[in-house]
């Protein structure tokens, strides 16, 4: 992010920080979590609504579920569903014909999370209580015992990682990358926005990583800088107008990272989005991958800068790849002020859509 490209006091999403509780690990096809009990289907009915429960594990088809790879979690031949297309905290999950619904996409991640993209939530264990019967919902990720689980591989996701780029298309995308910015990196950030390249159909989660990618490149020259090249700009970026200052100094809040956060506002703004002291140690963005790749993460998903949406939702939404530019930086490059940057950004997004065997859909210009 170049110089004023983002203002003060902008909004910041509150996804937890996300800690490793680890449950009991889980038999074949059962989803196991708090005090080692599974998810269970009350009276392993199948009829439309059942509820969706904590129990004792006893090996029966009411806690045998699949991860087919589509993004459901199956038990008796219908989906995990969240009631009424709920997205608030305590909306219930049930069992319901399975109809390709946003409320029965899930992301199990590798922190033993179970997401459900739409809501930006959890599947959670009501009131972190573990008696049999006891009904779970989607609660805002804690990292509490009641909300990690182990669950049958694959789903959400396309590769091992759940993301929708593999380790060898992302080599292949960044053949001069940085040793810095690691494929294991990205993978361990993701965790922070699961909706990211988690929503919507395999073509459009395809697409968004994609367009994220594409957009990182030309900010770091094909993941070459960790930092901004020109120093003597490093000064330029402390706003002491703000109330917290500049802890760090003066010339700490340079760019840094795949998408070159900048300024001390967005590193505070960042930070509490991630629960980072970023404010105070900005120097996290340049040395640990994965918080580089939060940082990277935490704009696309929850900042619109000088545009009218957030990136994550500019290519969910189908308004493209080019809305995407001008929400990074847009009152530089759009409309004519800098064609030649923004079809550097276009040139590399067709080029990893095509790596990634899609479409790269329309409106790929600002």
């Amino acid at each position: 992010m170049r110089p004023g490209r983002l203002v003060a006091g902008l909004m910041a999403a509150s996804f937890a920080v996300l800690f490793a509780v680890t449950p009991a690990q889980a038999a074949d096809g059962q989803i196991t979590g708090l005090a080692g009990k599974c998810a269970d289907v009350a009276g392993a009915a199948s009829t439309n609504g059942t509820a969706v429960q904590l129990y004792d594990c006893n090996g029966t088809a009411a806690q045998r579920w699949a991860n087919p790879g589509d993004g459901t979690l199956r038990a008796l031949g219908k989906c995990l569903d969240v009631v009424d297309r709920g997205t608030a905290d305590g909306a219930a999950v049930q069992l319901w014909d399975c109809s390709g619904g946003t409320n029965q996409q899930w992301v199990v991640t590798a922190t033993h999370d179970i997401v459900n993209p739409a809501a930006n939530k959890c599947l959670d264990v009501r009131d972190n209580n573990s008696a049999n019967a006891t009904r779970l919902q989607i609660w805002s990720c804690s990292g509490g015992a009641n909300q990690k689980w182990n669950a049958p591989a694959g789903g959400g996701g396309s590769t091992p990682s759940g993301f929708a780029v593999s380790e060898a298309q992302f080599n292949q995308m960044f053949p001069n990358r940085n040793s810095f910015y690691t494929y294991s990196g990205l993978t361990a950030a993701l965790s922070a926005y699961p909706a990211f390249a988690h929503t919507g159909s395999d073509t459009v989660q395809k697409q968004e990583a994609a367009a994220f990618l594409a957009n990182v490149s030309h900010e770091t020259g094909g993941l070459v800088h960790v930092v901004e090249q020109n120093t003597a700009d490093y000064p330029h970026y402390c706003d002491w107008g703000q109330p917290y200052g500049c802890p760090a100094g003066q010339a700490a809040y340079y760019g840094r990272g795949p998408i070159q956060l900048s300024w001390n506002f967005n590193y505070k703004a960042a930070g509490d989005a991630l629960g980072i002291d970023l404010l105070n140690n900005p120097w996290l963005v340049q040395n640990d991958a994965a918080v580089a790749w939060k940082t990277g993460l935490w704009y696309w998903n929850t900042q619109s800068g000088p545009g009218t949406m957030t990136p994550h939702n500019a290519m969910v939404n189908g308004a493209g790849f080019g809305q995407t530019i001008r929400s990074i930086n847009g009152s530089l490059e759009c409309d004519g002020k800098n064609p030649a940057q923004v079809q550097s950004r276009v040139d590399a997004y067709q080029r990893f859509t095509q790596i990634l065997g899609v479409s790269p859909g329309g409106n790929l210009s600002c």
